[in-house]
């Protein structure tokens, strides 16, 4: 059995072909006194296209890790086959090292495979005994390393992700994003059996992951990726293993495609919820039996005035009885079904067909969004801004809710727009103290908020609770103690607390799970409320291709179609 793992390019070995493999067995890891992951077992194969995909803090990364053997396992174990390469999301740059030190590493087999049969092709010229083994060696190594093709893979790579190419360059000097797509580079231009990587997209401009998914659609070996981009693993992943939730604890596995687990997880969900439900409900019937039965031993069993003692008597036996069986039956009664994870739950939200809500005409603002915008939304519109970054679309969002003044033109809100903004990043919560509370108080003090204000009447509101954003325990975790990805939802939250009918929605997929951007998709779909959405997220793009798009150049007068 062989192994080798390298962060960049090539590691030392020679592939196995399709004898390699990763093999999880049972896997478990604990972080301090929380439970990462549970019973993992999983083969990626020289053939496998694997996604691992779940909500934050799930453990995706720390399961890559593990496969690629950067960390050992509490429980289970681990077997490798072949060579292996990994990308993690982060790039250190030691003292002095240059993009040649990580492209040589990337080329180190390959170079040395091309030296080993050029010194054996000499021997065998020159007639040296066991020259004939040698050679035969040193070119199988060589073929399966397609060794005189590796440099120029390697340069090909870097130019198609706008890396740098000069290895005289120190790595100290780039950004983490240049320092990235370097690394990323030499992966993908050397040879590996499987490679792993964490959020390959990165960094990465239309280009650069139109090549990513070009050059993962055609490798010639098993791959394993963790990443939020919906649309490269709608692309390349033909299986997922989700790390969320499930009924029996443990990873479950969906084969199909992206499509295909979305549909199998939904309807794992359905009948999870479904028997959970029945379940509570059986509860609550038995609950009810007992105190009937209760009620029935205190009063109603007694008979009317004036019926003799002996028949009180010989009643009470049976109401008793009765009593005892129904207790019996609850104490009996188990909840075997956990209660299923939340599902985004979106408002009855909408205005009166036909009221207009906004109306912007001819707006700018210097050196940010330098195309006149004209725009007129009523109830229930839909519009999708796309444009590359810098073009202007966040300026325009901000400029239509009334955050920023524009700096010609002008914006019109009607008496009945209710407006919610999502934001491209999540706000600082160090406001009014909010970081010091829970989820909830932050929350329904926002609602207070909105009802002493008139925005909202009290009877309105919408509970936290009904969202399917937060958890118990995310609604009791105090907002500076929750993961980026929960204060994201609880900004969502917080913007429906306006009963909003017209949503804007900036790059609405950063900071959510493929599965809550999903959701979101669908109630986006579905919602009376009108809706404006800037984003770059190539799977939101696609969901929402039939929407009007104004298209924001940077240079010129914003197009609509």
């Amino acid at each position: 059995m062989t192994s080798a793992v390298l962060d960049v390019g090539a590691a030392d070995g020679l592939p196995a072909g399709e004898s390699a493999h990763i093999r999880a067995n049972r896997v478990g890891v604990t972080r301090g006194d929380r439970r990462v992951l549970t019973d993992v077992t999983i083969t990626v194969s020289h053939r496998s296209r694997l996604a691992v995909v779940g909500e934050n803090g799930r453990g995706k990364t720390t399961l890559l890790h593990a496969f690629a053997g950067l960390l050992l396992p509490d429980q289970g174990t681990v077997t490798r086959v072949g060579t292996i390469g990994m990308a993690r999301q982060e790039l250190t740059a030691a003292p002095g090292a240059t993009v040649g030190t990580v492209t040589d590493a990337a080329l180190h087999t390959s170079v040395a495979a091309l030296a080993a049969l050029d010194a054996a092709t000499g021997e065998l010229a020159d007639g040296v005994d066991g020259a004939e083994d040698r050679y035969a060696t040193a070119l199988e190594a060589a073929t399966r390393l397609d060794a005189w093709d590796a440099e120029r893979r390697v340069d090909i790579a870097l130019d198609a992700l706008g890396a740098c190419a000069d290895r005289n360059r120190e790595l100290d000097t780039l950004s983490a994003g240049q320092r990235y797509r370097v690394r990323l580079a030499c992966l993908l231009g050397a040879r590996h059996d499987i490679l792993l990587l964490d959020e390959p997209t990165n960094h990465l401009d239309a280009d650069g992951l139109a090549f990513l998914t070009r050059r993962l659609r055609e490798h010639d070996g098993g791959l394993a990726v963790v990443s939020h981009d919906r649309a490269l693993l709608a692309d390349v992943a033909a299986e997922f293993l989700d790390l969320d939730p499930s009924r029996d604890g443990r990873p479950t596995l969906y084969a199909g495609g992206y499509d295909a687990w979305q549909h199998a997880r939904c309807r794992d969900r359905e009948r999870w919820a479904a028997d959970h439900a029945a379940q509570q409900d059986e509860r609550r019937r038995l609950t009810e039996a007992v105190a009937q039965a209760r009620d029935r031993l205190s009063t109603g069993w007694r008979p009317d005035k004036g019926t003799g003692k002996h028949q009180r008597q010989s009643r009470a036996p049976g109401v008793v009885q009765a009593l005892h069986r129904q207790q019996a039956a609850l104490d009996a009664h188990e909840i075997t079904v956990p209660a299923p994870p939340l599902t985004l739950r979106w408002p009855e939200l909408g205005a009166r067909a036909g009221t207009r809500l906004l109306r912007a005409d001819d707006i700018t603002v210097a050196g940010r969004l330098t195309e006149p915008v004209s725009l007129d939304i009523g109830a229930a519109d839909r519009l999708v801004v796309t444009g590359e970054n810098g073009a202007g679309k966040s300026t325009l969002l901000s400029v239509l809710s009334g955050d920023l003044a524009p700096t010609t033109g002008g914006v019109t809100h009607t008496k009945a727009a209710r407006i919610a903004v999502l934001s491209q990043e999540v706000p600082p919560w160090n406001r009014h103290g909010d970081a010091e509370r829970s989820g909830r108080e932050v929350y329904e003090r926002r609602v207070g908020r909105l009802v002493a204000a008139g925005t909202i009447h009290d009877g309105d509101a919408v509970a936290l609770s009904t969202l399917g954003l937060l958890d118990r325990d995310a609604m009791r975790t105090t907002v500076g103690r929750m993961s980026e990805g929960q204060r994201r939802r609880l900004q969502l939250a917080l913007e429906l607390a306006v009963r909003p009918n017209l949503v804007l929605l900036d790059e609405p997929t950063n900071h959510l799970s493929a599965t809550v951007v999903d959701e979101l998709t669908e109630a986006l779909h579905h919602t009376g409320a009108a809706a404006i959405v800037a984003t770059h997220d190539r799977q939101m793009l696609r969901a929402v291709a039939s929407w009007p798009r104004l298209h924001l150049s940077g240079k010129g007068v914003g197009q609509r179609a």
